[in-house]
């Protein structure tokens, strides 16, 4: 899979982006992640890719001509039918879910184009953009590392990127996991000060430790995520006229 990026900061990525398991993955040619600069498909000696807003207000705006030759340059690396689905970071977007990850995972390319300053000119947007994403309901200075999160979150779904494609069918919020938290997992020693790890988990009972660990996902999951139980069981109004 490969994730072109279109960014005015391709420093930002450098740590993040090379090590750990995305690191492996760029390694072992799972995923391939290129770096676009709009400054570079600007034609003026000051290489702008900002300016005011019309109609006044604060800050400044990227403007539609760099970023579009940017993913134009990226387009052209592609027959018309195959070119890559587009996706600005933006806090205006659709929220990043494990689900929209899995969707992204499957495609053969993606473009992310992160946005600075007060916005993007929304002529780009109409454009060029299939798919807005955002990672919170707060701001950020630009959609670097919204971008970074996306990658991450994309990566360890690539076929082969992970050891142990158990842990992915598992893990919170996967459909396998029925879209809650996960449940507690302990490793050594068996006691830390004080804390013993609960017995179940010492019994080699695994049907017993899915279970306990599944009760436990339940009760995390409505204290810390109620909003994810909609739909588990009967709801109030009908336990009471029952």
């Amino acid at each position: 899979m490969k994730f072109h990026v279109v960014t005015l900061f391709p420093g930002m990525f450098a740590g993040p982006m090379t090590a750990s398991i995305i690191g492996r993955a760029i390694t072992e040619g799972k995923i391939e992640i290129e770096y676009v600069d709009p400054r570079d498909f600007t034609q003026d000696r000051h290489r702008s890719v900002d300016a005011p807003p019309y109609g006044g207000g604060p800050g400044m705006v990227m403007m539609a001509q760099p970023l579009a030759r940017a993913v134009d340059a990226i387009h052209d690396g592609y027959p018309p039918d195959q070119r890559p689905t587009t996706v600005l970071m933006s806090p205006q977007g659709r929220p990043m879910s494990h689900q929209l990850a899995v969707a992204l995972s499957k495609l053969e390319a993606v473009t992310l184009v992160c946005g600075h300053y007060e916005g993007v000119d929304e002529r780009f947007i109409e454009e060029y953009v299939d798919l807005e994403i955002s990672v919170g309901d707060f701001v950020m200075t630009g959609g670097e590392i919204p971008a970074m999160a996306v990658i991450d979150s994309v990566t360890r779904l690539v076929p082969g990127v992970l050891g142990d494609a158990e842990s992915v069918r598992e893990e919170s919020f996967s459909s396998e996991s029925g879209g809650i938290l996960e449940g507690p997992v302990y490793t050594r020693p068996v006691e830390f000060r004080g804390k013993r790890v609960p017995e179940v988990f010492l019994t080699g009972n695994r049907r017993e430790v899915e279970r306990h660990r599944k009760r436990v996902a339940a009760e995390r999951t409505l204290e810390r995520r109620p909003d994810l139980m909609q739909g588990w069981g009967p709801s109030p109004s009908e336990e009471n006229q029952g």
